[in-house]
């Protein structure tokens, strides 16, 4: 028999979705029945996990009546960051792949199949989704600055051409999670990931994603002290064996 050109390989038959949470009551059940509505290709399961990280908005209220077959939820009872969210979310996790789902609602889930698509391909097993080739609500200049400059330092470091190494969007192989023992507990994540990626070699492969970015008063957390732990962990993790 011969297979079909849209059936997953045998490498990916489970995609786990972490989703770090942090005071988004106003946007969780939105995100979420957006995730759940995604149509995977056939013979992909789903599996979302929620790690609440020290909510105190009445998220944690919101969780309590959400979590089903499909959703786990974890919690932590400190705010501690979006790392240590990650961390804990992909230490649950049991998928063969691992893609990263912020819960603000900046991305949008009906750009999975694109990022799924070249592993399905077997083109890549790192996949980001660039805010800056695809649809998007235009951010604020500094945020603009700051994200081009991060990408910029990155290609510099390690020989690559990334256009967006801040995303969100990023796919990987369980595995290549497991062994990158990742230690950054705040937004430095990013860098962490994207570094210790391309420090073994691997090139990223990078496909377009419409993005709706907010703002402070909408409840964007990430802020200008946070490019400066960026550039470091970069730095860092470029010339730490």
């Amino acid at each position: 028999m011969v297979a079909r050109d849209d059936a997953p390989p045998a490498k990916l038959r489970k995609l786990s979705v972490v989703v770090p949470v942090f005071n988004e009551r106003n946007t969780l059940v939105e995100i979420l029945r957006r995730m759940r509505a995604v149509e995977l290709p056939d013979g992909i399961e789903r599996e979302i996990i929620v790690v609440d990280d020290g909510s105190n908005d009445g998220t944690r209220d919101v969780l309590n009546q959400v979590g089903d077959s499909t959703v786990r939820v974890v919690m932590h009872e400190a705010n501690l960051g979006k790392g240590a969210a990650l961390r804990t979310g992909f230490a649950h996790a049991t998928g063969d792949y691992v893609l990263v789902q912020d819960a603000d609602l900046e991305y949008d889930p009906e750009d999975w199949p694109k990022l799924l698509n070249p592993v399905l391909r077997g083109r890549a097993r790192v996949v980001y989704g660039s805010r800056f080739t695809g649809e998007r609500r235009n951010m604020l200049l500094l945020h603009w600055l700051g994200n081009r400059f991060l990408s910029m330092t990155t290609n510099v470091l390690f020989n690559t051409t990334l256009s967006d190494m801040e995303t969100c969007y990023k796919l990987f192989d369980r595995d290549l999670v497991d062994d990158m023992k990742l230690q950054s507990s705040r937004f430095d994540i990013e860098a962490e990931i994207t570094a210790k990626v391309l420090k073994r070699g691997i090139r990223i492969y990078e496909v377009p994603i419409s993005y709706s970015g907010r703002e402070f008063d909408e409840g964007k957390k990430i802020t200008w002290r946070d490019g400066f732990a960026a550039l470091w962990t970069l730095v860092k993790y470029r010339f730490r064996d």
